[in-house]
């Protein structure tokens, strides 16, 4: 017979945590072992069950830093304060389970999966009912497995309900409430896919605007569709990122508030758009742009990924890493435009962008000093101490890029592109003020983001650019 105050019964994955452990996992073997990314398909090949105690034994997740629904811990509370017996029933590995009850503290029993039984859908209803009897325990879910398990149970409770679940579940005729303590927002895409990343992208046009030909409107054309082409790539490889430095980011302070690490966006879906993202981005290349985009563009992808997976933590290799990549699209903006790029924008770029690079690194490690710590860097391959060498090596990159501007004043070709070449000395002060002032500003702990975003938006930065650019107009 049903007990007067039957136990309340939570699932875990997308109920209680706004995650699915066996992304979780699959994420995090992946990020540590890529080489080995195939090898889940053949613990798969022996069963769902088989494929989460696998996973569980070869990560290890810090289980204090996953993203929790709170609405659904106050649920449980209050549950708890009634007196009622609270259970932890998941289809994640027992090892998991256990360790995330172990560290709420809220739950009286736990049951989980092992490697004979995947205790999902209809396993995990048989389960209940044998231990508590049909409609003697009540059951809080979200997904379409959770059906079978509403149906035999006293009440259902839902949670953040997955699309078509709450109409299925409310013809059982049992469901007494439905919590909603979020859903994905636009916003939260928007940021996941650093659309204000995509500025980075203009850099695209300056072969166009060093060849003089920012007036032929069907090369521009052809930029603002390598433009977005370029940013679908990109926001493909930004998503990817996340995915993978789940860990990491829920350990930063600022980056464990992005919409995956937060748990504001399901890993599934980031799973779905990458690779459509980045399926888009190529077939458009391929089809409406010249090969050599295409081409560089894959050489970006590749070049991310495996700073993403391996290069972001190798001392030095990471910054000349990013450097390569903004110089990739200046690259990719001379390939779609099928214009010829020259020594001196290929000089000048690395080294500006190695110098903002090592901004980044200097920025983090200056945040990590302020707060007391003495180690590496969680993710990076510097230690706090590295600070007045990092600046060292990021202000004389910055200023050998202003030595490269100089000596392309005196290049043969520099007099048959501009009228009066002599003029663009007066570039050179203004972009040894930019560089100084950057370093300076991150040397005072004012700089909290990506330099080529700070200096889109700030005002000093973009006067300085203006001037630049009258410099070389006045001059042609």
């Amino acid at each position: 017979m049903p007990n007067a105050t039957p136990p309340l019964i939570v699932d875990l994955d997308g109920t209680l945590l706004r995650s699915d452990l066996l992304l979780e996992t699959g994420m995090a073997f992946i990020r540590g072992q890529p080489w080995r990314f195939l090898q889940p398909l053949s613990w798969l090949c022996h069963g769902k069950a088989v494929l989460k105690e696998e996973l569980a034994h070869s990560t290890h997740l810090d289980v204090s830093l996953l993203p929790y629904d709170p609405a659904v811990l106050v649920f449980i509370q209050k549950a708890r304060d009634e007196g009622r017996r609270v259970v932890l029933a998941s289809a994640s590995h027992h090892s998991l389970a256990e360790r995330i009850a172990e560290h709420l503290q809220i739950f009286d029993q736990v049951l989980a999966s092992d490697r004979m039984c995947n205790l999902s859908a209809t396993h995990k209803r048989d389960r209940l009912v044998a231990e508590y009897g049909k409609q003697g325990f009540d059951y809080v879910g979200n997904a379409q497995d959770d059906l079978p398990v509403w149906a035999s149970a006293r009440h259902a409770y839902l949670v953040n309900p997955e699309y078509g679940v709450e109409k299925r579940a409310r013809e059982q005729g049992n469901v007494i409430q439905v919590l909603r303590s979020h859903c994905p927002q636009l916003r939260d895409w928007l940021k996941a896919l650093r659309v204000h990343q995509w500025l980075k992208n203009l850099l695209l046009f300056v072969p166009l605007l060093t060849a003089h030909q920012l007036g032929d409107i069907q090369l521009v054309g052809q930029g603002l569709l390598a433009f977005l082409l370029f940013g679908l790539c990109a926001s493909s490889v930004y998503l990817l990122n996340d995915l993978l430095d789940l860990t990491d980011d829920r350990h930063h302070h600022s980056k464990r508030q992005r919409p995956f690490a937060a748990g504001r966006l399901s890993i599934k879906s980031g799973l779905i758009v990458f690779p459509a993202l980045l399926l888009t981005s190529f077939v458009g290349a391929l089809c409406w742009l010249p090969s050599a985009f295409a081409a560089v563009l894959a050489v970006y992808y590749l070049l991310t990924l495996a700073y993403s997976l391996f290069l972001k933590r190798q001392m030095a290799v990471d910054v000349i890493a990013l450097a390569l990549l903004y110089t990739l699209r200046i690259v990719a903006g001379a390939a779609a435009f099928a214009l010829p790029l020259t020594f001196w924008v290929l000089a000048f770029s690395m080294f500006i962008f190695l110098s903002l690079a090592l901004v980044k690194r200097y920025a983090e490690l200056k945040e990590a000093r302020r707060s007391g710590h003495t180690e590496k860097t969680r993710g990076r391959g510097y230690y706090p101490d590295d600070l007045e060498m990092i600046a060292s090596l990021g202000a004389a990159s910055g200023y050998l890029s202003v030595m490269v501007l100089a000596l392309y004043i005196h290049d043969q070709a520099t007099s048959i592109l501009y009228s009066q070449p002599e003029i663009i000395w007066l570039a050179c002060p203004l972009l040894l003020f930019w560089i100084t002032r950057i370093w300076m500003l991150t040397h005072r702990g004012l700089m909290h983001e990506d330099p080529v975003l700070f200096a889109i938006r700030d005002r000093v930065s973009l006067l300085v650019g203006g001037l630049f650019g009258l410099v070389f107009w006045v001059a042609a």
